[in-house]
């Protein structure tokens, strides 16, 4: 037991005194503040203004009170000039521009209308957006004016529905319960679950493979059982995964709480809109904002964090054991070739990209079979069934899923000493999966 102690802690001081371990985990946090400082730069830049002459043929435009709305990017003046003079002078009288709405915007029963802007330079993405919005929303509005219709009336038949759920069934135990919040948390954990077993399970072959090909593992192996020698650098990498992630944790969420903080103090409303406006999306009331807020905030407090955070532990264990294994025997069986030898390690690759994909399922439908059978299935229930918690699957499913995880990391770890300890005193020969296979037989 001392020596497999000794082993964990070379294996986790090694790589945590590494400088690129320093800069990996401070630097990742880092990275994030400054792609957040762009963006807080890029929404609250002050660009030129591009300023537009409109010639309304339609005259929708006529006795309205509100005029034509503006926006930080785009400032649209209404002109009774012809059009053709425009066109001639619009550089002379300082304009970016000419838009043209034809006649046909004032017939109620036009459902389609082509409106022509003028000039020598393109029009941005954000600015013809914004063009387009705004026009639309005037020709609606003329069109209700033009029916006679009472306005007060038709914004009271707009409704806004959102589906809220409850679970629990006795009382006092309601929840509230958001699909789409659960959805985002869900992917967020399925994506880490992703990465941390596929890079330190790939961080475990490269160590067994650098101590293979440089021959200090035979002088390793003389004091300690190959076993051991393979469970110290699974526990080791581990943990140095478990410190890396618990770093990340204090410090990310302290990074996006304050730029978000900074953002919503420093970023004008009208760049939030051409940047939602570029994205395809609507702009948000910051009535309704705050309330989308709260909601988020009311949500993710109602989540069972006591359950949800030991259980993405657990199931990081659980997949770290199992996948991190499997890669340290393809690493002991590589031999001087490292690069042909990468191909052994393509199948359990595409298996956990495969994972990701059944988690991806398993979202947008939580209670089908094909969500609760990917959820048992041990190679995927690592990545699946943490993103499923925020959908609270019941507990005997997570019990389930959890022994049948533990019982097959247990068996590949067993399984992958048994070709480790041939494996990594073989050098010069090819290892196939045929040989593998009879590795697993060879007795002691």
């Amino acid at each position: 037991m001392s020596k497999l102690w000794l082993i964990i802690k070379r294996e986790y001081l090694t790589r945590v005194k590494k400088r690129t371990f320093i800069l990996a985990t401070l630097g990742t946090p880092l990275a994030i503040a400054l792609f957040l400082a762009v963006e807080i730069y890029l929404l609250s830049y002050e660009s030129e203004s591009e300023r537009i002459a409109v010639v309304d043929d339609s005259g929708i435009y006529k006795n309205t009170i509100k005029g034509i709305k503006n926006s930080k990017s785009v400032k649209l003046f209404l002109k009774n000039e012809p059009l053709e003079d425009l066109r001639k002078s619009y550089k002379e009288n300082k304009y970016d521009g000419v838009l043209h709405i034809p006649d046909a915007a004032n017939k109620i029963e036009n459902k389609n209308l082509q409106i022509t802007y003028y000039s020598e330079d393109k029009l941005g993405i954000v600015s013809k957006e914004f063009i387009e919005r705004t026009i639309r929303d005037r020709i609606r509005d003329f069109k209700i004016d033009e029916s006679g219709y009472d306005r007060n009336i038709l914004d009271n038949f707009k409704a806004s529905v959102e589906l809220t759920q409850k679970t629990g069934e006795k009382a006092g135990e309601e929840q509230h319960f958001s699909a789409d919040i659960a959805s985002v948390f869900g992917i967020l954990v399925g994506y880490v679950m992703f990465f941390v077993v596929l890079i330190y399970g790939s961080m475990v072959m490269r160590s067994v493979m650098e101590e293979k090909t440089n021959r200090i593992v035979e002088v390793v192996i003389s004091s300690v059982k190959p076993f051991q020698l393979m469970l110290g650098k699974i526990v080791g990498v581990g943990m140095v995964g478990l410190t890396q992630l618990a770093i990340w944790a204090i410090l990310i969420p302290g990074i996006i709480i304050l730029t978000s903080m900074f953002i919503s103090g420093n970023v004008e409303p009208s760049a939030l809109d051409d940047m939602n406006s570029m994205a395809g999306g609507s702009a948000m009331d910051p009535e309704d904002t705050i309330a989308y807020i709260e909601q988020v905030i009311a949500e993710l407090s109602q989540q069972n964090w006591w359950v949800i955070i030991p259980l993405f532990l657990f199931y990081f264990l659980g997949g770290y054991f199992l996948y991190s294994s499997i890669f340290a025997a393809l690493g002991s069986a590589i031999g001087d070739d490292v690069a042909e030898g990468q191909s052994l390690t393509i199948p359990i690759t595409l298996l956990i990209a495969l994972a990701f994909f059944f988690m991806f399922a398993s979202i947008r439908n939580p209670n089908s079979s094909l969500a609760f059978w990917s959820a048992l299935f041990p190679f995927f229930s690592p990545i699946v069934m943490p993103a499923q918690l925020a959908f609270n699957p019941p507990w005997w499913e997570i019990l389930l899923s959890m022994v049948i995880l533990v019982a097959t990391a247990i068996f590949f770890v067993w399984l992958s000493g048994r070709i480790y300890r041939v494996g990594i005193l073989m050098y010069g020969k090819k290892a196939s999966f045929n040989e593998l296979r009879k590795w697993m037989f060879y007795k002691d």
